[in-house]
């Protein structure tokens, strides 16, 4: 029975009991010695901040009762040490995913974690020297937006916006049914049915300048209608997908991009002179052609042919730029 089996058997031992239980009895229950039961109250008392108080007549522990009458119990969610840690490594993942966005709110849990940790010694200061996230291109956010957003997922509320889209420098205002929140290259979209366009949208929460939650119910939309509208085309940009790239890559590079998903429903395939052809299907290709360019000679685009002319048209004014 390691630390924290100890703790919980005790807790329960403690809760089921109408008279003060005797350390002996607490021996039997926890099938140690006098000294262990002494040390796991100490450390309920310490870290926990468990009312466990001792009576001398009866020579026996017992849990002090709120003040409205209550009994003690375990802070939280009761985790074992594996999951502690894994959740410790879940927070600091999302905290260096998006720096100071739930600061406050995370602050009290990572104070508690870190104290039932230090209640069997673990070393949980090593997860901030192991681990390294590299962030590329995280835009600046406004944390406010994004807990209105939240808010309004949760609760199923609409959401009014005001939206400053990039494409035409224009801010508008929108009433949104909010039904998902998709963390995406390093930055945070919202899929929402847009009740100005009636139509499923995506909108980039960095992007939204005041948002206010309504008393009005959301307009609830299927799973799978969410993944047909905005989950079919590839990358970020929303609709369904209309076309299908098929592109080649180098015999060099194929074997990287063999390994990588750029779509749900892609297919690749190596060729017999070692090339690797990659379908992908989309709808916008502003995203695609980003892509694309990145391999820069070790990729050609084969079908279809008008995205075959952007990615060389951006090839040769790149070519110009450089002459």
């Amino acid at each position: 029975m390691d630390r924290f089996d100890r703790i919980y058997a005790v807790h329960k031992t403690l809760v089921r009991a109408h008279i003060p239980v005797s350390r002996r009895a607490l021996q039997e229950e926890l099938e140690c010695s006098a000294a262990t039961v002494k040390r796991v109250i100490e450390e309920m008392r310490l870290y926990l901040e468990a009312p466990i108080l001792y009576e001398r007549e009866r020579n026996g522990y017992y849990y002090a009762k709120s003040a409205d009458g209550g009994l003690y119990e375990l802070p939280g969610l009761w985790f074992n040490a594996e999951e502690l840690h894994a959740l410790l490594a879940c927070q600091h993942l999302l905290e260096h995913v998006q720096p100071g966005l739930l600061g406050a709110e995370l602050g009290p849990l990572r104070t508690r974690i870190a104290k039932l940790l230090s209640a069997q010694h673990s070393t949980q200061g090593e997860l901030s020297r192991r681990v390294r996230l590299l962030a590329m291109a995280r835009r600046r956010g406004s944390g406010a937006q994004f807990k209105s957003v939240a808010s309004a997922l949760t609760l199923r509320r609409r959401l009014r916006i005001h939206y400053h889209g990039r494409a035409r420098d224009a801010e508008t205002e929108r009433t949104l049914s909010p039904q998902r929140l998709v963390h995406y290259r390093d930055n945070w979209y919202l899929d929402a049915w847009d009740h100005r366009r009636e139509g499923l949208r995506t909108f980039a929460v960095d992007r939204i300048r005041h948002a206010e939650l309504t008393e009005v119910p959301a307009r609830e939309v299927s799973d799978e209608d969410l993944d047909e509208v905005l989950g079919s085309a590839y990358g970020i940009f929303s609709g369904r997908s209309t076309a299908e790239a098929v592109l080649r890559f180098s015999a060099h590079q194929a074997r990287w991009v063999a390994d990588e998903i750029w779509h749900p429903e892609q297919r690749g395939a190596f060729l017999d002179d070692g090339r690797y052809e990659l379908c992908v299907p989309f709808a916008d290709p502003r995203e695609l052609v980003m892509d694309i360019l990145k391999y820069g000679p070790e990729v050609e685009v084969v079908a279809p042919s008008d995205l075959r002319l952007q990615v060389r048209e951006r090839l040769l004014a790149a070519i110009r730029r450089y002459d």
